[in-house]
């Protein structure tokens, strides 16, 4: 076994068998104590110690049978073990990574699953199963976080909980413009934008648009639509909008809103009310009935708004709340985040591989995974105690983070909530797949075929022949697999040959199959009729996967749903099952969501088509060139009517290029 110690930051996968030239941690540079005490892989590193068992990558290792293979000494193995903060690895039979895990002392940690007794039968299973383990030492636990995180995204091991969750949360933002824009935002944050959040889903930000459209009035629109309005839209026409711009509101009173948006998002409403009330008042007592009215309907609105969103009397503290639990082999954690006092939504998370895990394990997978690439809020409340949780959270966050395991008044309200929540969504998620298996039995049984789970289908989607797409999409495991989808661009030499296209996708994906390269599916679906079927099976015939059990499915008449004809390759007559069927239920969901994929790939290259400019295709014409030539005549008409001589008086065109683009044009 070997240590090694890395003092950088990790951008992605550690290995100890890893190319060095990849490691982030080959770079760094190592204290003389610290080298003399551990041996570290590396350029210009000695060669690390080695255990009784070869490394992971060491030809020996698959050379030795089991009978010949030493047998695992935990004793050694631990005796060498550094006390500090870093990652452990254990491996299995093969160098197979079987978990990954972060220790603030590595002793004390990987000697815990030795020493103690009273492990879950996951975790026993586990160490039944390590022949090695391998450690990298970290700077701190935080550092260990993060490198833990990625190894698990990276290699997925068999003994970790995974949570599936890559996309960064959804922030509502107050752009830097003159006068600022209210919109969705994902991404990157720029310092001209104040933002706020962030919130657990989309629909969350966007139902906090429209409650902020409602009081305060703010713009929604894009600036390009903004500096180019001559009449206030109809979001001003039904009280959404003050109208900015066409200058229906004066600057500073749009400003004033603005910043009273802003002082609601933060959780400081008080200061709004008081001033919507002392110009309620102002206004009453100039006789201003109208505009006192308005400021009236402002507090009602924003008094709705309080009762429906607080959680806490006055509290202002940003706090997640997370509860986890476990039933039947499934677990749920559902997020609850609190923000400035104000409940912005929670989110059900159901991790992979989470059978026999309690729920300690459950809560310490996800705090690590989630927040390794999340923010961590000043509080965050736990439904069990996770050993460490707030020491390394704190450290993360680089500030002091509460964890609470055992909340009391209002925090105890919100563990509640959140725990009846994650009870609610288990529940759906267990109602969901019970009917998707019975779903998939009644489809085994109608089509008299044994052991359909993996469902693929393929959809034709184009608009008279333009810009062909085919789309594939995956059912597997009782729901569709959107990691799997994949889109197939169609160059057409007979535009609108549908028949052309299936072939060609067919070919495309079932010919990397033939050769062992992926999973083949245990039912073929077809968006079509007898001869698109007809096409799937001589294709998948000549690339000897005939035997594949296939359907083609055709929309009824009017194509009115439930009235499909399904076609089998060796039966005349079309299968009708009636519209209440289960397996038809199926059946239509995979091929429905099929033609959303194909649909949306469709228009979005119909449309980049659309917007390419002919001139994009010519030699020597670049965006600058391109931009003069259109401003010299007005757009691409003015362009195609004007002669060489013309052309070649714009600026940066010579001769010999305007001969060029001419013949391009013409």
């Amino acid at each position: 076994m070997a240590y090694r110690l890395c003092t950088g930051r990790f951008d992605g996968m550690v290995s100890d068998a890893g190319d060095p030239s990849r490691d982030p941690c080959s770079h760094t540079e190592q204290a003389t104590l610290e080298r003399a005490k551990y041996p570290i892989h590396g350029p210009g590193a000695s060669q690390p110690e080695r255990s009784s068992l070869p490394e992971v990558g060491d030809p020996a290792a698959g050379n030795m049978s089991e009978q010949d293979r030493p047998p695992f000494d935990p004793a050694t193995l631990l005796a060498r073990l550094p006390s500090l903060p870093g990652v452990y690895r254990m491996l299995g039979e093969g160098g197979e990574l079987l978990y990954v895990g972060k220790a603030r002392d590595l002793k004390k940690r990987v000697s815990s699953y030795f020493q103690k007794t009273d492990h879950s039968p996951r975790i026993q299973h586990m160490i039944s199963r390590i022949r090695d383990i391998q450690v990298t030492v970290t700077r701190s636990e935080s550092e260990a976080l993060l490198l833990e995180n990625n190894l698990i995204k990276a290699q997925a091991p068999r003994y970790n909980i995974v949570f599936r969750d890559d996309k960064s949360y959804p922030y509502l933002i107050l752009t830097g413009h003159a006068f600022p824009r209210l919109a969705f935002y994902r991404g990157a944050t720029d310092r001209r934008h104040r933002y706020f959040g962030p919130y657990p889903s989309a629909h969350a930000v966007r139902e906090s648009i429209q409650i902020l459209q409602k009081v305060f009035r703010l713009r929604t629109c894009e600036d390009t639509v903004f500096a180019h309005r001559s009449r206030p839209c109809l979001l001003h026409q039904i009280r959404r909008c003050s109208g900015p711009c066409v200058g229906l509101i004066a600057p500073e009173d749009y400003a004033r809103d603005v910043e009273d948006a802003a002082l609601f998002l933060s959780g400081k409403d008080a200061e709004v009310l008081d001033r919507l009330t002392a110009e309620m008042q102002r206004a009453a007592a100039a006789l201003r009935y109208e505009a006192a009215a308005a400021f009236r309907d402002q507090i009602q609105a924003l008094a709705r708004v309080r009762e429906k969103q607080f959680v806490e009397s006055r509290g202002t503290r940003d706090a997640d709340v997370i509860a986890a639990v476990v039933q039947g082999g499934v677990a749920c954690v559902y997020l609850t985040m609190i923000r400035a006092g104000r409940n912005l939504g929670g989110k059900a998370f159901f991790p992979n591989d989470a059978e026999q895990a309690d729920v300690a394990q459950v809560l310490e997978a996800f705090l690590s995974q989630h927040y390794a690439a999340h923010e961590v809020p000043a509080v965050v409340v736990l439904s069990a105690q996770v050993e460490g949780a707030q020491d390394w959270l704190t450290e993360r966050a680089g500030r002091r983070v509460q964890a609470v395991t055992r909340p009391i008044g209002e925090r105890r309200v919100w563990l509640r909530l959140t725990e009846e929540n994650a009870r609610q969504a288990l529940a759906a998620r267990e109602g969901q797949r019970a009917g998707q298996e019975a779903r998939l039995a009644a489809l085994n049984e109608t089509l008299q075929e044994r052991g359909i789970e993996r469902i693929e289908c393929f959809d034709v989607s184009h608009t008279l022949g333009e810009a062909t797409v085919v789309s594939c999409v995956v059912y597997d495991r009782g729901a569709m697999q959107n990691s799997e989808y994949r889109r197939y661009n169609i160059a057409n030499p007979t535009p609108g040959d549908d028949y052309y296209a299936l072939r060609e996708a067919l070919t495309r994906r079932y010919g990397k199959l033939a050769a062992g390269e992926g999973v083949l599916p245990d039912l073929l679906l077809i968006d079509g009729g007898r001869g698109q079927l007809n096409v799937a099976v001589a294709v998948l015939t000549e690339l000897g996967l005939g035997d594949l059990p296939m359907l083609g499915v055709a929309k009824g008449e009017a194509r009115k749903p439930g009235l499909e004809q399904l076609f089998r390759p060796d039966e005349v007559e079309p299968l009708r099952l009636p519209a209440d069927h289960p397996a038809l239920h199926l059946i239509q969901q995979v091929r429905d969501e099929a033609h959303r994929f194909a649909i949306t790939g469709h228009r979005a290259r119909r449309a980049k088509r659309r917007n390419r400019s002919s001139l994009e295709d010519i030699a020597g014409v670049g965006p600058v060139r391109r931009q003069r030539l259109l401003q010299a005549f007005g757009g691409l008409r003015g362009l195609r009517a004007a002669g060489v001589e013309e052309l070649a008086q714009v600026e940066g065109i010579s001769r010999e290029l305007a001969e060029r683009i001419y013949r391009e044009l013409h």
